[in-house]
């Protein structure tokens, strides 16, 4: 049940943010609005103020703004007949291709297309705004009320051999807990200073120096998964105490609980957060026999970690459904605000990535998911907690607004592309140009649509057979 009103609530939200946005400016340029809806097919309930007619439909998998003016998408979207026997043009999942009108309106000087093209890029582009804008906000929110983890010094509690990328072999012998102080000529003062200074620095020849382990020298990979590897192979001394146990989840059957010490696990002595979450990756599936440090004395337990697909790598990892205590700084209002802003650009830059190496081939589409895993991390994200929650809440929004950049026709991006053009042309396409754009796009998009719908039935018969 939390899992369905989690799913309800995040696309809810979110549908209803990007659809104000088109609604208000619409509104704000004098377009007539006859109707706003949240979900599409055939209406649940709905009420009337004004000339819109406000409603909430059965299928929560996206929304549309209805504008006067826009009848040339009629043919492309199909129809359906509501209860009160008008025509209702159905929008696609999450898009917004169903912005249009099939009535007849006098008022021709409130039509969409009798407005200047400003004004229509403006239209257009309010409910990415506004999807990015919530977001931002959202991030900013949370930093304010809960606060972002702490930046932690750069020590190395320890280096994982196993994971150093080739030319990077020389920090495999350092002690625990050296500090770094420098990455060639710049000098680090926080883990995300080494983080950041290990994804800028040209590749090649690099000298990492420490303040009481010396100077190393490495071959910094070109490539970023060498650089990701690099980072991870120099684990922080994290201690592996437990801040967070998910209801419900291994860790919780298994009877871990905040406040926790693991001391040992999978045969292992554990001596930071990052190695128990190794030894966990290591066992989907498989029982794993754990020693923790509870009020003093020690306690055995034995905990099952789930097999999950890991979204970087497609391989099977394991998961337990808890996170380390991680000490965290309250920002004030602008330095809130800030982060959002950062946190924004950040997961906007690792969308687009993400895309292009789905596109080059560089990813495997099986780490597509469709309506199934977004359910399934909306549940997980809130038996997480509020803040988890918002921060899901807040990354969905960004990846929608991404998505809807897409120049594909019935997309907001697609719409875009036509605005341009006819900026470019001096001229719009013409109705049946742009009829046969949608198509295509409309079966591009219903192509990916099935095939995140068959990645979520392969995982869900992945998690059957190996439950």
């Amino acid at each position: 049940m939390l899992t369905l009103i989690a799913t309800l609530v995040l696309l809810g939200v979110l549908i209803f943010v990007h659809e104000l946005g088109h609604f208000i400016t619409a509104k704000a340029v004098n377009i007539r609005v006859p109707r706003f809806s949240i979900g599409f097919g055939p209406k649940i309930f709905g009420f009337r103020r004004g000339e819109t007619e406000y409603v909430v439909s059965w299928i929560p998998l996206g929304g549309y703004v209805k504008m006067a003016g826009m009848d040339e998408m009629e043919s492309v979207e199909g129809k359906d007949t509501p209860d009160d026997g008008a025509t209702e043009t159905v929008a696609v999942p999450v898009t917004d291709a169903a912005i249009a009108d099939v009535e007849n309106y006098d008022d021709v000087e409130r039509h969409f297309e009798s407005k200047s093209l400003a004004a229509r890029f403006m239209v257009i582009s309010a409910g990415v705004i506004m999807n990015f804008l919530f977001a931002g906000l959202t991030w900013a929110f949370i930093a304010g009320v809960w606060g972002v983890p702490e930046d932690g010094e750069p020590i190395i509690g320890s280096v994982r051999a196993d994971v150093l990328p080739a030319g990077t072999e020389s920090l495999a012998d350092l002690p625990p807990g050296s500090r770094l102080v420098a990455i060639g000529d710049e000098e680090i003062e926080t883990r995300d200073d080494l983080i950041e200074a290990v994804a800028t620095s040209a590749p090649g020849p690099l000298v990492l120096r420490f303040e009481d382990a010396g100077a190393r020298t490495i071959d910094l990979p070109a490539d970023e998964q060498g650089r990701q590897e690099l980072i991870q192979a120099m684990v922080p001394p994290w201690p592996a105490v437990i801040g967070e146990v998910l209801s419900g989840e291994p860790a919780d059957e298994g009877g871990m609980l905040p406040g926790d010490r693991v001391v040992r696990a999978g045969g292992r002595d554990i001596d930071g957060y990052l190695g128990l979450v190794s030894v966990i990756e290591a066992n989907p599936g498989v029982p794993v026999p754990m020693t923790v440090e509870r009020e003093g004395r020690l306690v055995d337990l034995t905990i099952t970690p789930s097999p999950v697909v890991d979204a970087e790598s497609g391989d099977t990892i394991g998961r337990v459904g808890m996170a380390s205590s991680i000490p965290r700084e309250r920002l004030g209002f602008f330095a809130a605000i800030g982060h959002g802003a950062s946190e924004v650009v950040g997961w906007s830059g690792f969308i687009v990535e993400s895309l292009w190496r789905l596109i080059t081939g560089a990813e495997s589409v099986r780490n597509l998911g469709g309506p199934v895993m977004i359910g399934d991390l909306a549940g997980r994200f809130a038996r997480a907690g509020l803040p988890h929650f918002l921060n899901f809440m807040a990354i969905f929004s960004v990846n929608l607004a991404v998505l809807n950049l897409l120049p594909i026709p019935v997309l907001d991006g697609g719409h875009l592309l036509f605005l341009t053009i006819e900026a470019v042309r001096g001229r719009a396409l013409s109705i049946t140009q742009r009829m046969r754009l949608s198509q295509v796009g409309l079966v591009i998009l219903v192509a990916i649509m099935v095939l995140a719908l068959a990645n979520d039935m392969i995982r869900v018969v992945e998690r059957v057979v190996g439950g």
